[in-house]
């Protein structure tokens, strides 16, 4: 893999905690509005623009990507963004329920993303990846980073361990409870090492951020075609990535709620779903899958484990094996009529960090009819189905703690 380190342009160590947001799609506009508040150095106020405008307004029109940049600028005039002196790599760090993963911040290869060495695995959206393209354009920059992942590496561990035993240049906890902490690499030879290290790293994976990343590389195809005098080693040649060992990332659940039974009753939908699975009644609170293939399901006040039998799923088969596609096929499908989960409006998606809970209140508010459980991906199914080409179903992967944005931003120029 081809990175490299760049001039990050980062906020004042006294300013971080004011700049640094959730990412721009996990919010919408109002909720961004909210948060942001009367905070005037929030990086909503770049990301998310439409929070400077009267409530309502397009978070597409023209003048609300023309905002994102002059706020950029303004950021930087008001010293609320400043940029390194010199290129570095950076070490960015997250904490959550007591566990750390840490990840270097690097300028990612445009070509490694067009020519598969950075591996997807979901499919994206045009429309998505045009807002984001529109965005990185108006700045200049990459914002936001995207979330990678890579083989475990003893030699690059080793420099983070180094890294890590020195005092942070940010360290706080964010009103979501997640530590968020941050180091400089400045001296040359551990930047060389770790560019020298990647070039042996087979393959980088997508964790989180596809439209991003799509954004990012095609944004910066599109200059090195319209630059006569393109040699390659220009910065839009890059794009901003934090990228994680695969063994200190985890996958949480995403869940399934269906508005109704397809003109079933409960006990008739319970029926159905012997042909395929093992059904038991668990009570009346929803239980937590333990298993692959295991899932729980929650209607009418009433939990059941259900597990799917044999010969139903094909182990041997990255997507066949997967849980998502089981319960897609056999119960959303063939039961319940719903085919594209992309579309179909019967059907919603609930992150696990929402907890079981939020799953129970759904349904038991009669909002929907019918909630499914699943058992989370392993980052070897991930890495896997992408090693062999292949996209999960819509909705299957829930990274946590997301990358809090603003304490870095790569500058395409």
């Amino acid at each position: 893999m081809k990175v490299k380190p760049f001039k990050g342009i980062r906020p004042p160590k006294s300013l971080v905690k004011e700049v640094a947001s959730r990412p721009y799609d996990v919010l919408n506009s109002e909720e961004a509005r909210k948060e942001a508040g009367g905070n005037e150095k929030s990086l909503y106020r770049i990301i998310k623009p439409e929070i400077d405008f009267p409530v309502g307004k397009d978070e597409h029109d023209a003048d609300v990507y023309e905002k994102a940049a002059e706020n950029l600028k303004m950021f930087r005039d008001n010293g609320w963004l400043v940029q390194d002196d010199e290129e570095m790599y950076y070490v960015y760090a997250q904490t959550m329920n007591g566990k750390t993963q840490y990840g270097l911040v690097v300028g990612a290869y445009v070509e490694d993303y067009m020519t598969g060495k950075i591996k997807k695995h979901e499919l994206t959206r045009r429309d998505k990846e045009e807002d984001r393209m529109k965005h990185v354009r108006v700045t200049d920059a990459n914002m936001e980073p995207v979330f990678f992942a890579y083989p475990d590496n003893k030699d690059l561990n080793g420099i983070v361990d180094k890294v890590k035993a020195r005092e942070p240049e940010y360290d706080f906890v964010s009103a979501d409870g997640v530590g968020h902490h941050f180091w400089l690499i400045s001296d040359e030879e551990t930047i060389r090492r770790i560019t020298e290290i990647f070039e042996a790293v087979p393959a980088m994976y997508i964790a989180d951020g596809h439209h991003r990343s799509a954004a990012a590389a095609l944004v910066g195809a599109e200059k090195a075609k319209s630059n006569p005098n393109h040699i390659g080693d220009e910065e839009y040649n890059y794009f901003m990535a934090v990228c994680f060992p695969d063994s200190q990332l985890t996958i949480i659940d995403y869940n399934r709620v269906v508005k109704d039974l397809n003109g079933l009753t409960p006990d008739e939908f319970i029926k159905k779903l012997e042909k395929n699975f093992v059904v038991e009644p668990a009570g009346s609170e929803i239980q937590r899958p333990q298993n692959l293939h295991q899932f729980s399901i929650y209607l009418d006040g009433r939990s059941f484990s259900v597990t799917a039998k044999p010969g139903t799923y094909d182990d041997n088969d990255p997507i066949g094996q997967l849980d998502v596609t089981i319960t897609s096929n056999l119960i959303l499908d063939e039961i319940l009529g719903i085919k594209d989960l992309r579309s179909d409006k019967r059907i919603d998606f609930v992150g696990g960090i929402r907890g079981l809970g939020e799953l129970k209140k759904r349904v038991d508010s009669g909002e929907m009819a019918l909630a499914i459980a699943l058992y989370p991906v392993s980052m070897k199914q991930l890495m896997d189905i992408a090693d062999t080409g292949n996209i999960m179903p819509p909705k299957t992967t829930w990274f946590e703690p997301k990358l809090r944005s603003g304490l870095v931003i790569h500058q395409l120029h």
